[in-house]
Parts: C-alpha cells; structure tokens; sequence
C-alpha cells in the first residue's frame, strides 16, 4: 500500500514505494523529490502551508492507473505561529552549522590542491626552459607540464567551490536575523493583513464594481463559500490571525527596543525631516500609508516612502 500524507509539521510524503518500482518517473514528473535524510520522496516547502490537494490527487491518480494501490491521508491544522517560527530557526540553525563545516572541509582541500599544485610547478626545469623536440627529456618534460596544467586547474576549481560554500554559509548564519528584519517584519504584516481580508471576503462573499457607464454601475458579485470550501477558510483566517498576532508581538518588541520607529501620520508633519537609508529628506507630504520626499536621485519627481521604512524622524525648526 502507497500512502501520501500530509502534516503541517512534516509536509507533504509518500511511504510505500520502492526503488525500481516505476514509482520514482511518476513522482518526478510531479514535482517530488528523494530524501536521503529522510528516506522518502516529498513535495519540497510544504511544511507549515496548506496541503497542495491538487498535486497529492493528481499524483495519486497517476500511480493508481501505474498499478499502485494508492491512500490519501492529510492532517491540515495548522500549527501556532510561535511554534512554526522556533522550528524554522532551530532548522536555519542546523543548516548554518552544516554549510559552515562543509565549508571548512572545501577551504582544506582548495589549500591541499594548492599546495599540489605548486609542488607540480616546482618539478618544471627553472626558467621556463623550452620543450627539447627529439631530446630524451623531451616526453617527461610534456608530461611534467600536462600535470602541472591539471593541478592548477583542480586548485582553481577547488577554490571556487571553496568560496561558494563560504557564501553559501554566510547566507544561511543570516537568515532568521534577515526573517526579523524590522522592516521585513512590518512587510510581512502588511501582506498578511492583506491575505485575511482577502479570505474573508472568499468566505462571507463580496461584490466590486467593474465599471460605470453614466449612472450604470456594472459589479460583480461573490456568494459566500460553501461546505468544505468555507471549512478550509475558516482555518485559514484563523491561522492568519494567529500569524497577525505574532508579529504584531515582535514588532511591538522592536518599537520598544529602539530597533523600528513607529512612525505614522500622527507623528510625522509636513516640513520634518525623516531618514530613509541613511539620508534625511523633508517631507513634502503626509498620506496614510507613507510620507511624500524629494526625489532621491535629484530629479524634479517626488517619491513616496513607507512609514515603515523610516529610521529617523527630526520635527521641523519653528
């Protein structure tokens, strides 16, 4: 028996299958891919999201019409955002520390390639002396040169492989400071406010106008979702909430830390200067959303900046 599950904590997975079984060509194709740490095939980034139910039915569909006897089993409740989070940075952790060793092992061989391939230089005749055609010395002196030349090659080679592990690591060490970022963080709420009213009005349905004409309004109507449909939203706000108010938290955190402002129309006038990158602009306009300043390149337009984005704030003098 094939078995395809889904979990939020460990994504979505196949058990059952078996090397030259036909299994592998089918699950290729839709998107699977072999896991020597975790021994199976698995659909990659599904944990902590929503099961992609159309991938898990069509890739069933093809291995019942290849033979195989196929169950589905999804578990789709969703884990708090406090949890989701910890994992994710005790993962980022564990992945850092395997690329910085990978790294330490590819820096030890790029100096070992090195160091072979000067000895290799050090076995050619001084002085760049010229191959002798027809003298005895003439096939060991192609061969030496031919070593030389392949040695080289494995130090270049095993040094760029040395340098990309060292940004590769680099990279990794980052990424859950990067993920608290305070502008990230403030970004990321934004998109989720935008992914909750955007489930709501799925559930409770919603009309918008299209066009008008004259007095003639054209809209388009939405009836509210129904039966499993409406299920799956009403987890999904749910779970958006709780991710809401998680980052509200860490954002709160930030503000009180001195890591973000918290800078808004209440705070800001028209004539302040606020600091955006590093520079200090004046403000020529305060909307809801963001301040209107100069043009940052020197040009006669104007640009808008976020709130959020700011990282300083100076009244203006009277």
């Amino acid at each position: 028996m094939t078995i395809i599950t889904h979990t939020r904590e460990a994504g979505t997975l196949i058990e059952g299958t078996a090397k030259g079984d036909g299994s592998s060509t089918i699950l290729k194709a839709a998107g699977w891919r072999w896991s020597r740490n975790l021994g199976t095939w698995y659909v990659p980034h599904t944990r902590d999201s929503a099961a992609r139910r159309h991938l898990i039915n069509d890739t069933a569909e093809q291995l019942r019409e290849a033979g195989f006897a196929v169950e589905i089993e999804i578990n789709d409740t969703a884990r708090p955002a406090a949890t989701v989070e910890q994992d994710k940075a005790q993962r980022a952790g564990e992945r850092a520390e395997a690329l910085a060793a990978r790294a330490e092992r590819r820096e030890s061989a790029a100096e070992h390639a090195q160091q072979l391939a000067r000895a290799a230089d050090g076995r050619l005749p001084e002085g760049g002396e010229p191959i002798k055609i027809g003298h005895h010395s003439e096939s060991r002196h192609r061969n030496a040169i031919a070593r030389a030349n392949r040695a080289t090659r494995r130090a270049i080679a095993a040094d760029q492989e040395a340098k990309q592990a060292a940004e590769q690591a680099d990279t990794a060490a980052l990424a859950t400071i990067r993920r608290y970022n305070p502008v990230t963080v403030a970004n990321r709420l934004e998109t989720l406010g935008a992914d909750l009213r955007r489930a709501e009005r799925q559930l409770n349905g919603h009309t918008r106008t299209l066009y008008m004409t004259g007095d003639i309004r054209y809209v388009e109507a939405s009836e509210p979702a129904q039966g499993d449909y409406a299920e799956r939203l009403q987890a999904r706000i749910q779970e958006l909430r709780d991710q809401i108010s998680y980052w509200e938290g860490v954002r709160a955190e930030q503000i009180a830390a001195g890591m973000a402002g918290n800078y808004g129309p209440e705070t800001i006038t028209k004539g302040d200067q606020v600091k955006f990158r590093g520079s200090w602009y004046e403000v020529r306009r305060v909307n809801r959303k963001s301040v209107t300043i100069p043009s940052m390149v020197g040009g006669s337009w104007t640009d808008t900046v976020s709130y959020h984005e700011l990282s300083g704030h100076q009244p203006k003098a009277f």
